[in-house]
């Protein structure tokens, strides 16, 4: 007996990945056998040229392991994949490390959960990142978390902020060099958003950068009084990373109250914006706000993707973003200056934008005491689900949420650790909410092709070099899309609504492709 558990010990540690250091990081598109950070890697182009499984043959692709994790609710997570093993987060502070070619079970972790746990500010996650033997993970009461790869134990645990005070985390952290780069919700609780650096060894804090300025400080002459004490801007989702330029790009949230405006009179600084960061430091090179003075909640929680294309004749370093409030944008990542934005779906607030990148309001949008309806709607024309870029053919693939909302105003109370939202809305009853997955030219906007969701999707994309693009939609389905037509050549019921993005590796030549369901992981190959 003593020797087999002898034996299984020291199978689990042959398992084991190697370390994963600041050099495979910075490298991680060159690994593609494996999914190191988040998005893949740090400019999140969600791309493996990975060939396997293609046009030809994706047909044939079936399920080769399913893990459950025993956790409620819906995973939200992406997982890591490195060197064999799986690391993912499950909701309400759970942690796996998976056998990544047969769906085994390595370790699990569970945080304890505040005895009141009921005023904790959301209980899923978005994953894990890793440097080292160490994953680090952000936990429901705002602490953020390193783990052992080898074992799942805690290393240690910090603090970012009072849970009982509205503030929440579900991020995916981001390593860069030796700093643990993690993000906080609660921006309809009336926080203070901010974004925080750890050293990854020790847990202690070492930089954080506030999403609202005091009056004092630039910016802070865009709140009225001292709203932006409560003006939200929450950091949930990644950001991306230039090493060359040493800048980190963070998409922040809405101001609060999120849907009343006249308490915060002004543009709302740093909300709803992307900032550009010194890494080391966190100061503010350059920031660029989508939505000033937002009233319709749409965040700019989407991804901040990195690519270097000829931009009008000539090379440049761009970040681009399709944004909730229904335009694809496209900046300079060096500057922060505007370049373009495009329509890409339903919007009736902005007639258009000025030379520096500021949009023209289409009309009075605010809320209003007999309603106002708005496009997009609350949950805004595309969310915090992945985009991808496929190099072969050049475009964007994104998923769009086609819906419409009446927003009424109505003046908030602020109560700590309370919702603070302020107006209310409602669906537009006359019609269903519906999506697209779609591919676009990044440099001119244009839609290369739709397929059209019957429902708004909550799943973004992944691209691989077989000319295909996986994507889910709310009815649980998980399909494989030609990339330059839009054909759909696969598709499988996986049992649960679809609400986070593939990913994709290789193991002992096969290539596999994981995509989580309701409470489950999936993972697919072609048969043997």
């Amino acid at each position: 007996m003593k020797m087999r558990i002898v034996g299984i010990a020291l199978a689990l540690l042959l398992q084991l990945p190697g370390q994963v250091t600041y050099d495979r990081l910075v490298n991680a598109r060159k690994e593609q056998q494996n999914w190191l950070t988040y998005w893949g890697d740090y400019s999140a182009v969600r791309h493996r040229d990975l060939r396997q499984i293609n046009t030809s043959n994706v047909k044939d692709l079936r399920l080769e392991w399913m893990f459950q994790t025993g956790v409620g609710g819906t995973i939200q997570a992406v997982p890591l994949v490195v060197d064999g093993v799986m690391y993912l987060t499950g909701g309400e502070g759970t942690a796996f490390a998976i056998d990544a070619k047969t769906g085994r079970q390595l370790w699990r972790y569970k945080y304890p959960l505040p005895a009141n746990k009921e005023f904790v500010n959301g209980t899923v996650n978005r994953g894990l990142a890793i440097l080292g033997d160490r994953v680090f993970m952000a936990v429901p009461n705002a602490h953020v978390v390193a783990l052992d790869t080898r074992t799942g134990k805690l290393i240690w645990e910090a603090e970012m902020a009072d849970y009982l005070k509205g503030f929440g985390a579900t991020v995916a952290p981001l390593v860069v060099k030796d700093k643990v780069i993690v993000g906080i919700t609660g921006g309809e609780y009336g926080i203070r958003g901010f974004l925080d650096a750890y050293d990854a060894a020790t847990g202690k804090r070492v930089w954080r950068t506030y999403t609202t300025p005091t009056k004092t400080e630039p910016g802070g002459d865009t709140w009225l009084g001292d709203s932006w004490r409560r003006g939200g801007g929450g950091t949930w989702l990644t950001g991306t990373f230039d090493p060359a330029l040493n800048l980190l790009y963070w998409p922040t949230g809405n101001p609060g109250p999120g849907l009343y405006g006249k308490e915060r009179l002004g543009d709302n600084l740093y909300t709803d914006s992307v900032l550009a960061l010194d890494a080391d430091t966190g100061k503010m090179k350059w920031h660029y706000q989508f939505t000033p003075h937002d009233t319709h909640d749409w965040d700019a929680n989407e991804s901040p993707m990195l690519l270097d294309l000829d931009w009008q004749g000539k090379p440049r370093k761009l970040l681009l973003q399709a944004n909730r409030n229904g335009f694809f944008y496209v900046l300079d990542r060096t500057t922060g200056e505007f370049l373009s934005a495009k329509q890409f779906a339903r919007q009736t607030w902005a007639k258009g934008f000025d030379a520096k990148g500021k949009p023209i309001l289409n009309g009075e949008t605010e809320p209003s005491p007999d309603g106002n309806r708005q496009c997009p709607g609350l949950a805004g024309a595309t969310n915090w689900m992945a985009p991808s870029y496929n190099p072969q053919t050049g475009w964007f693939y994104f998923t769009v949420r086609e819906a419409c909302d009446v927003f009424f105003s109505s003046p908030p109370k602020y109560i700590e650790g309370k919702p603070f939202w302020g107006s209310v809305f409602r669906g537009v009853t006359e019609e269903r909410e519906w999506g697209l997955l779609k591919a676009i030219d990044p440099l001119t906007g244009e839609t290369k092709w739709d397929f059209r969701f019957d429902k708004a999707p909550w799943a973004g994309t992944l691209s691989t070099g077989g000319g295909l693009i996986f994507a889910g939609d709310e009815d649980g389905y998980f399909m494989a899309a030609d990339a330059r037509s839009g054909k759909i050549l696969w598709r499988i019921h996986t049992g649960s609504r679809l609400v986070t993005s593939a990913v994709t590796y290789t193991l002992d030549g096969r290539q596999y492709i994981t995509m989580p369901s309701g409470g489950a992981v999936m993972t697919f190959a072609l048969p043997k």
